[in-house]
């Protein structure tokens, strides 16, 4: 369930602006860090409507978290090969893929959200102890082109809001049922 109307190997400049776009000019790291208790808070509001998709072929609010915590996961690779290696690949990832075979719905949402925790530390803590030259360096990603660390980590910022975004509309289209 990508983004609609926005195909990032057809387009990965909208993509990228489009992600952009929801991060602003706000700093990426306060943004990831407010994450993991937005999350809980999504969760938390979606109840009973938490497992439940809009409509056929749209995700549900868990799989929205369960796609954040992917997100995170391949995210922390990148930052890490991008600043150990010399113009690393960074492959790309089919995210409904990911949702179907690894579906959210088959782990405890507290086990989840205590992973997405530990693995957003470990980055925010990684970009932090980062020097410009680090943050500077680039990874060749197969769809989107050259990626520096600080591009990837606003990437991800901007990325954890559009999804919020979305999972907030989600429960507004199956609370209007």
């Amino acid at each position: 369930m990508s983004v609609p109307g926005n195909d990032p190997v057809a387009d990965p400049t909208g993509y990228r602006t489009l992600v952009l776009s929801f991060l602003g000019d706000d700093d990426p790291a306060d943004v990831q860090a407010e994450t993991p208790g937005v999350l809980r808070s999504l969760a938390a509001d979606a109840g009973d409507l938490l497992r439940a998709p809009p409509a056929e072929g749209e995700w549900s609010v868990l799989q929205l978290i369960g796609h954040i915590l992917h997100a995170e996961l391949v995210s922390g690779f990148r930052y890490r090969a991008i600043v150990a290696e010399d113009e690393p690949r960074l492959a790309p990832y089919d995210q409904d893929i990911w949702i179907e075979r690894l579906p959210p719905g088959d782990a405890d949402l507290e086990e989840q959200l205590r992973l997405f925790d530990a693995l957003r530390a470990a980055n925010l803590s990684m970009w932090a102890r980062s020097t410009e030259a680090e943050r500077a360096r680039v990874g060749q990603h197969e769809e989107r082109g050259p990626e520096s660390f600080e591009l990837s980590f606003r990437l991800i910022a901007g990325h954890d809001r559009l999804h919020v975004d979305q999972a907030r509309r989600t429960l507004g289209a199956l609370r209007e049922r």
